[in-house]
């Protein structure tokens, strides 16, 4: 009797042992699978095709509590290989060339160059890589963005995905050729 009764309470913990660690599973699970929201104002583009190219995709601005403005960029139905992405002066992705958005956003006049340089465009995202099923994703954080109204506000500007890849020195573009779409930051 008394083994029976051990074996009863050994397999009752063993249980309550496994439901714990699966509800606590859970837990964890679910606290990963959404991020925690933006601490402030957040802006999103819908990239559309220029220059007879199937390019589309998507770019979201979040400003973050500790400083400058979190970016991420998805394309699709785009040509492999690397490509450059700005951020341009104009909000305007009227002409079918999407030369309406004008030059890199550029409010300090800073020289063209990588997105990690010290001095460079407000809007120099740098290159995206995409991969040989024509789609590709870019998250960066730039200090010398906003989403807030301001002269440094993403707001009212045009995400561009180019043909070529930016070399990240040539004046004032970095060489990256055409504009193969283009999507006004609202």
């Amino acid at each position: 009797m008394k083994t029976t009764r051990t074996s009863t309470l050994a397999a009752a913990f063993a249980v309550a042992a496994a439901a714990a660690l699966s509800m606590a599973a859970c837990k964890s699970a679910s606290s990963t699978a959404s991020p925690a929201p933006a601490a402030g104002p957040q802006a999103r583009a819908t990239i559309e095709p220029k220059s007879g190219s199937n390019v589309s995709g998507w770019a979201t601005f979040a400003e973050r509590s500790t400083g400058g403005v979190r970016i991420e960029v998805h394309i699709e139905n785009a040509p492999p290989g690397i490509h450059g992405l700005h951020l341009h002066d104009k909000g305007d992705c009227s002409a079918p060339d999407a030369s309406s958005a004008g030059g890199h956003f550029n409010p300090g006049g800073m020289p063209h160059a990588g997105p990690n340089d010290a001095t460079r465009h407000a809007g120099d995202f740098g290159n995206i890589t995409i991969e040989s099923n024509g789609t590709g994703h870019l998250e960066l954080v730039s200090d010398l963005l906003t989403v807030r109204p301001g002269p440094n506000s993403v707001v009212g500007r045009a995400v561009v995905f180019h043909e070529k890849e930016d070399d990240l020195k040539t004046q004032p573009t970095g060489n990256a050729g055409g504009r193969l779409a283009c999507g006004v930051v609202r």
